[in-house]
């Protein structure tokens, strides 16, 4: 029964490919189609938990040969990436979890966005991210994974962005690709370098070859995809992303950030449980910033105001405490934990649009009058301890304005060495200013300048003389020398004051360190 594995992610991907071809067609479009589209969701959708729990049935009555391989991707050298799957343990138990979660947040998602207008681009989507979440805990290497990863994350950027002509939800959906980048950097380095050092793309020959590897290198490697894991999961300090994510529609949020994709960063700790145990530097790392990001997501969550707030940092400090699990060594726990995590947050964040009624009448809990008094605490909780501004001011502005620079560097030195055309708004100014000057040049051509006047033959002489060298100082020195020298000088000004201005700034006061201690290293 172990090829059904490949068929459990396809299912989805072949749902997405039906509904996005009839809307490039036109056969899938307004309310009429939307019992077409959501047919095809939600038939794809059981199939796959049927086959999945198909599957975890082989598995417990031990019919599972534990990994399935469809064929070879791609060879290069050494380099052998195969489509495979893992068949057993705790990859096929995640599967029907999480097949079983989409399943409902898909039959939830029907009548929620009944009429609206995105419909079928939602579900074009969501089809899409369950065939990516299913490959994500399923593939049987490094590269498989990766590649659901990737597009898991495109699609949470695209549906938070679902009402994309609305300001915040475009901004928040930058906000979260662009900090789940870095995660998605350390990934890549993490397959790299298993590659480089353990020769192995595949996890169970990554696992296998663990205790073989030096302290070192398991602790670079694991760290790599520990880097992944707290993006993904939104530990410290990348939680802010978490609450900006919640600007998309109620069930992508519960299955992106309640149930499923949140919980990515913890189930690739479970995977990589042999290698990160030669790590003791990352087992310390995962429990303190797992305690850390704990008690950030209670104190913070005490005065949220709105229910998806609430539930955010209700969500980030529960994997917080997975994360510690898994540093304190308490694996198993920290698996039971996942799947109860992630069945308890789906449901309350499905049922979020109904809290205000389902609770009325039940007053909210007060703090105890001992929080109470703590003043500071409070203003930086509703603050969020300012984590936005601090990671603003200490990545987003600096890589914006090296940015800038190098922007500046491109415009005015690379294209002008290449000898590529100026702009045209930059040729339309130049043409304005030569106009203008002509035109003065002109206006004072009606009244000649003359130095002098004289009579007789003396004076006439003496005239010529004096109008030879006042061109000659007009044309040869004022013009052609003195406005020039203005002009450079003015340049070379704003040029050193520039030059001033970046070599003050952090960013290449650190790259200047840098690179010295780089060059005084190689001698």
């Amino acid at each position: 029964m172990d090829f059904l594995a490949a068929l459990i992610p396809l299912l989805p991907f072949l749902a997405a490919s039906v509904i996005g071809i009839g809307m490039l067609l036109g056969w899938i479009t307004g309310e009429k189609s939307e019992s077409t589209t959501s047919t095809i969701s939600i038939g794809s959708a059981s199939l796959s938990t049927l086959l999945a729990f198909a599957l975890l049935v082989g598995d417990l009555t031990g019919n599972g040969a534990g990994t399935y391989s469809i064929g070879q991707w791609l060879h290069s050298d050494l380099l052998q990436v195969e489509i495979n799957f893992i068949t057993t343990g705790f990859n096929v138990y995640l599967t029907a979890l999480f097949a079983i979660l989409l399943l409902i947040a898909t039959r939830f998602s029907v009548n929620y966005l009944h009429r609206e207008i995105g419909f079928h681009r939602y579900f074009f989507l969501l089809n899409l991210y369950t065939s990516a979440m299913l490959l994500l805990v399923s593939a049987g290497s490094t590269v498989g994974t990766f590649i659901g990863w990737e597009i898991a994350g495109l699609c949470s950027y695209l549906l938070i962005n679902y009402a994309y002509d609305r300001d915040v939800p475009a901004t928040n959906a930058t906000r979260v690709f662009i900090t789940n980048r870095i995660g998605d950097a350390g990934f890549v380095l993490g397959i790299g370098l298993s590659f480089f050092y353990a020769d192995a793309v595949n996890w169970d020959d990554l696992n296998n070859i663990a205790t073989q590897l030096s302290m070192p290198t398991a602790t670079v490697i694991a760290l790599c995809f520990t880097i992944a894991a707290f993006c993904k999961s939104a530990q410290l300090p990348f939680s802010p992303w978490l609450a900006r994510a919640m600007e998309g529609p109620t069930p992508s949020s519960a299955i992106f950030y309640g149930a499923v994709m949140i919980h990515s960063g913890v189930f690739l700790m479970i995977m990589l449980q042999p290698l990160i145990e030669q790590a003791p530097f990352v087992m310390m790392l995962l429990a303190v910033t797992g305690f850390f990001t704990a008690a950030y997501s209670f104190v913070v969550g005490w005065t949220q105001t709105d229910v998806k707030s609430s539930l955010c940092f209700a969500i980030t400090g529960q994997i917080g405490l997975m994360f510690m699990e898994c540093g304190l060594g308490l694996w198993e726990l920290a698996a039971w934990h996942l799947c109860a995590h992630a069945i308890v947050r789906c449901y309350q964040v499905l049922a979020s649009p109904s809290f205000m009624t389902n609770v009325h009448g039940s007053p909210v809990k007060a703090l105890s009058p001992h929080l109470q008094k703590i003043h500071w605490l409070y203003v930086a909780s509703i603050q969020r301890f300012w984590l936005d501004p601090i990671t603003d001011r200490v990545l987003t502005r600096p890589i914006k304005g090296l940015g800038e620079d190098l922007n500046f560097f491109d415009d005015y030195v690379v294209d002008r060495a290449m000898g590529d055309p100026v702009s045209s708004s930059r040729s339309i100014s130049t043409l304005k200013q030569l106009e203008e000057k002509i035109k003065g040049t002109e206006t004072l051509g009606d009244t000649p300048r003359h130095f002098g006047r004289g009579n007789g033959i003396a004076g006439k002489l003496m005239e010529w003389s004096g109008n030879i060298l006042g061109w000659f100082e007009e044309r040869l020195v004022i013009q052609a020398i003195g406005v020039n020298i203005i002009d450079l000088g003015r340049t070379l000004g704003h040029a050193a004051n520039t030059f001033e201005e970046l070599m003050l700034k952090p960013r290449y006061i650190v790259l200047f360190v840098f690179v010295f201690l780089l060059i005084a290293g190689t001698r």
